[in-house]
C-alpha cells in the first residue's frame, strides 16, 4: 500500500500551506481553529475529529535535527530533541486529549493457580491492524471501509479477528498523519498507534515491562511520542542489573528504539512523588506508539488490553478529568459529523 502525502490531509487549505518540498523551523503557534471534518467509522465509539489544517502545517513543516544516538550493550536508540517544537507540540496535546475516546481496562490474569484482577494505571486506546489485513480506502470520512486481507485482497474471512474484544480500527486522520510524519523521518514503517494517556503522577508502567511479544518480529523497531508533562522513562538490561538508562521525556520529543532493544531491555514510567498542576497539561502525559505488528495475535493482543470491554471515557473540559462518554444515538451522532464535514468542505 502507499503511503499518503502530508498535503493529502489538508481538508481545504491555501497552496503555500499545501507544499511539503521545502521544510521550515516554525515557532509561532498556530492561531485558534475548529477541528477538520471528523473521521467516521462504525467502530469508533464516536466520529473522531481531525486535525484543523494551521496545526497539521507546523507539524510537517519543522526542521528536525538529526537525533542523538544512544549506544550501550544490546540498546540502540535515536533520540529526537524535539521531534515537534513546543508550539506545534502543545495545541496536539490538547487536541488529543480533548478528541480522543480512551478506556481504563480491567483484566484478569493468572499466576501458579491464582487469579489476580489488574486495572490498568492509565488511560490507552488503539488502532490499526496486523500486516495480514489492511483496511479499504484511505481515511478521511468513509465509514464503510472494510478489512481485506493482504495476499488475496479480498474481504477477511468473518471469524479471523474473533479474540479481539473489539472490531480492529483504521487509524483516524489526526494519528495518521503523525505516523505518515515518523514514517518519513525515520525510514520504518507502522501499522499500529497505541496512545497511552498518563492523568496524574499515580498513573505509570511498572517494571518489567518490554515490548518484546514475538508477534512484532524478531527485532521491533517502535517509535515513542511523548507530549505533555514531562515524565522520567527508565530502562535497565535484563541481564546486566549495571547497565541502566534514565530519560526525562518532555514536550515534543520522540524515542526510536531499534534492534535487540526490546528483547534485551526493559522499560517502566515510574510514579512521581507530586503531579504538576495549574499548567495546561493538568498534570497529565501523552504517549504514542508506533508499531508493526507481524501476526495476528497482534492484534487480538492490543484490543484485549487497550480497550477491553469497559466505558468509553472523554476528556471533560469544565471537570478537568476523563469522564464516561454518554453517547448520543449512534444514528444522530453520525449525521451530525456528516453534515459538519460536509459544510467544512465547502467553506
Amino acid at each position: 500500500m502507499s503511503k499518503r502525502s502530508i498535503a493529502s490531509f489538508f481538508t481545504k487549505a491555501p497552496a503555500s500551506d499545501q507544499s511539503t518540498s521545502k521544510r521550515v523551523r516554525i515557532s509561532s503557534p498556530p492561531r485558534e481553529e475548529e477541528p477538520g471534518p471528523p473521521t467516521i467509522h462504525e467502530s469508533y465509539p464516536h466520529p473522531i475529529s481531525s486535525l484543523p489544517s494551521s496545526l497539521l502545517t507546523l507539524l510537517d513543516a519543522y526542521e528536525r535535527q538529526p537525533p542523538r544516538h544512544i549506544k550501550k550493550p544490546d540498546l540502540d536508540v535515536d533520540f529526537y530533541q524535539p521531534f515537534f517544537p513546543p508550539s506545534s507540540a502543545k495545541p496536539l496535546y490538547l487536541f488529543l486529549r480533548k478528541y480522543l475516546p480512551f478506556y481504563r481496562v480491567t483484566y484478569t490474569i493468572k499466576r501458579n493457580d491464582l487469579e489476580t484482577t489488574v486495572k490498568t494505571p492509565r488511560f490507552t486506546t488503539v488502532y490499526g491492524v496486523d500486516s495480514h489485513s489492511y483496511f479499504s480506502g484511505s481515511g478521511g470520512d468513509d465509514e464503510n471501509r472494510i478489512l481485506l486481507d493482504s495476499k488475496t485482497h479480498r474481504q477477511i474471512p468473518p471469524d479471523r479477528y474473533k479474540s479481539c474484544v473489539c472490531r480492529p480500527r483504521p487509524i483516524p486522520q489526526c494519528l495518521e498523519v503523525l505516523k505518515n510524519i515518523v514514517e518519513r523521518e525515520t525510514g520504518d514503517v507502522f501499522n499500529f498507534i497505541l496512545v497511552n494517556y498518563y492523568a496524574s503522577s499515580d498513573d505509570s508502567i511498572s517494571y518489567p515491562d518490554s515490548d518484546d511479544e514475538q508477534f512484532l518480529g524478531p527485532n521491533p523497531t517502535i517509535a515513542s511520542m511523548s507530549l505533555g508533562t514531562t515524565r522520567d522513562f527508565l530502562m535497565k538490561h535484563k541481564n546486566d542489573k549495571n547497565q541502566t538508562l534514565k530519560l526525562p521525556l518532555t514536550n515534543g520529543e520522540l524515542l526510536v528504539m531499534k534492534g535487540t532493544t526490546q528483547k534485551k531491555w526493559l522499560h517502566s514510567i515510574p510514579k512521581r512523588s507530586a503531579t504538576i498542576s495549574g499548567s495546561w497539561t493538568n498534570g497529565g502525559r501523552i504517549n504514542i506508539t508506533f508499531r508493526n505488528g507481524v501476526e495476528m495475535a497482534c492484534t487480538g493482543n492490543y484490543y484485549r488490553y487497550n480497550v477491553g470491554s469497559g466505558p468509553v471515557y472523554r476528556w471533560d473540559d469544565t471537570r478537568s478529568e476523563m469522564v464516561i462518554y454518554e453517547p448520543a444515538s449512534r444514528e444522530s451522532e453520525s449525521e451530525s459529523a456528516k453534515a459538519e464535514a460536509k459544510v467544512e468542505g465547502e467553506t
